[in-house]
């Protein structure tokens, strides 16, 4: 079976027509939309939007998922509140990348969990002294109102994992899509942002996800430090995640997932060059994914 491969193209250059144009010398057929210009998706007014349909159409690739950093970090925590200002922005930003996505004929929009609590489950004595109590409760409420827009338009939402957020794992992922329970909801599987979690990525974070909650991929390679606080982007194929690409790639294949492998071009090798960073990853990405 062969997977679908795309990028993130901003990951590339925000130089929207360049990003496509490398994109199509390593073959890969989808551009996930994040920033394109100066701009981030959702932001743009009908004569870009047009401009990058137009592109789209011109390198012949197709979008997989709008990639806004909608409920990221502060704009989401266990003290907000739906009548919040910051709040109904999200919400709006939502409905404009979901009108986004049906013009340019994607899939998915992408939101976050907020801002992440450290302990949000315990028992013996840690669920008095070391859980956020009320944190996870607080979340669903505030994930809901997404996911019934998503209903009424007919589009699917999918939650990121990723760092920092409520949903920093495979299994809290899981959870959160488990509760609220809607066709409309999946997840955005980015397992690297899982290793701080210190989640293994296959067959233990897969496992989870695999099936009728997977929905979009986004693949980058990482070294994590917890202790240290530290977080290292390595070239695909040369951080933690190295001896878990080809049986990840195998289950993708006899599994038939039908989604999208999206790389995450977030690596530079010292030079603040991106674009270098994908292109020295590109072997190694497409020896397990192409």
């Amino acid at each position: 079976m062969k997977l679908k491969l795309g990028v993130i193209t901003d990951g590339i250059s925000r130089n929207f027509a360049h990003a496509l144009k490398v994109a199509r010398e390593f073959d890969l057929d989808y551009a996930e939309l994040q920033f394109v210009w100066d701009k981030e998706i959702g932001d743009h007014d009908r004569i870009e939007l047009a401009k990058i349909k137009s592109l789209l159409q011109d390198y012949g690739m197709k979008v997989p998922c709008i990639s806004r950093h909608i409920f990221t970090g502060g704009t989401l925590t266990m003290t907000t509140k739906t009548t919040d200002t910051v709040y109904l922005q999200q919400l709006d930003s939502l409905r404009r990348c979901i009108a986004v996505a049906k013009e340019l004929g994607s899939p998915y929009v992408r939101i976050f969990s907020g801002r992440k609590e450290m302990i949000l489950f315990g028992r013996n004595g840690a669920e008095k002294w070391n859980v956020a109590n009320g944190a996870w409760a607080a979340l669903r409420p505030l994930i809901e109102p997404a996911i019934r827009i998503a209903e009424a338009e007919q589009m699917v939402v999918v939650v990121e994992t990723g760092n920092g957020t409520m949903c920093n794992s495979s299994w809290t992922a899981r959870k959160l899509v488990d509760e609220i329970n809607s066709d409309h909801f999946k997840i955005l599987w980015d397992p690297a942002n899982n290793c701080y979690a210190h989640e293994r990525m296959y067959p233990d974070g897969y496992d989870l996800v695999k099936g009728k909650y997977l929905a979009h991929i986004q693949l980058k390679d990482v070294f994590v430090d917890t202790p240290k606080a530290t977080l290292e982007v390595r070239e695909f194929g040369k951080g933690q995640l190295a001896d878990q690409w080809a049986p990840l790639a195998q289950a993708l294949r006899a599994d038939n997932y039908e989604g999208v492998v999206s790389f995450e071009s977030v690596y530079h090798p010292g030079n603040d060059n991106f674009e270098d960073g994908f292109r020295q990853s590109m072997g190694a990405f497409k020896s397990h994914f192409g």
